[in-house]
């Protein structure tokens, strides 16, 4: 795929991985909608780093757990850019969650916002993501094999984004393009102190931490070159999936 002038929108991308797609996005001479909810300030400096490399970037607000939010993130996108041509479903929640403390509340925002939203966002785009030949890129987590019993509504949202993107690749086909990609250690979550990270990094094969740029090339490569390549999860670990 040309990624020249290509428009993206980006869901989470005020920080780590969401941002550092949009970056390299933008390096790349796509133009970006950088979507936030809560993180206007750091949206808008996201958005100004993708405008230094030479390309538009709008900063678009909405709450991902309002379904006509989502729906009209489509329409902004293409109201401020002129179309869409790819969708990074990148936004999510990451919080604990066991069998004991689950709430309908809790569980229901968490999947609203990792799962429901990327169907719904695809749903919205379709005609203009098949006008284009366009492609849907789904950030996954390469640990929801393990289904963690400390994070339960954050692994099944994973999990079903899984089968999320492989039922879009089936139902858009052959006009789009839809793949996973699932980091593993790319971006740590702020509680997690250096003992912690060291043990979780002593059990990767490559021995250290992935980056959210690693997750952002993975994401780059996928679109320029990943033309035959759809209905796929690609997991960027370190080869923690071996353990």
């Amino acid at each position: 795929m040309d990624l020249h002038n290509r428009v993206v929108l980006v869901t989470g991308a005020a920080r780590r991985i969401g941002r550092a797609i949009a970056e390299r996005l933008a390096q790349a001479g796509c133009n970006i909608a950088v979507h936030a909810h809560q993180s206007r300030a750091e949206a808008e400096r996201t958005a100004q780093a993708c405008r230094g490399h030479g390309v538009k970037a709008e900063v678009l607000i909405a709450d991902l757990q309002d379904p006509h939010a989502v729906e009209a993130l489509v329409a902004d996108t293409c109201d401020k850019l002129g179309g869409l041509d790819i969708l990074i479903n990148n936004a999510a929640v990451f919080e604990p969650m066991r069998l004991d403390d689950l709430t309908l509340a809790d569980w229901d925002r968490t999947l609203r916002i990792n799962l429901t939203a990327p169907a719904l966002l695809a749903h919205a785009a379709r005609e203009q993501l098949c006008r284009s030949h366009g492609r849907i890129i789904n950030i996954c987590d390469a640990a929801t094999p393990r289904a963690w019993s400390d994070h339960l509504a954050y692994v099944v949202s994973k999990g079903g984004l899984e089968t999320l993107t492989r039922a879009l690749a089936r139902a858009l086909a052959p006009e789009v393009n839809v793949v996973g990609v699932a980091p593993g250690v790319a971006a740590w979550p702020e509680e997690y102190d250096a003992d912690l990270r060291a043990r979780l990094t002593a059990r990767i094969p490559l021995q250290r931490a992935g980056s959210c740029a690693d997750i952002a090339a993975t994401v780059h490569f996928l679109l320029a070159e990943g033309d035959y390549v759809t209905g796929v999860v690609w997991p960027v670990d370190g080869g923690r999936g071996l353990c």
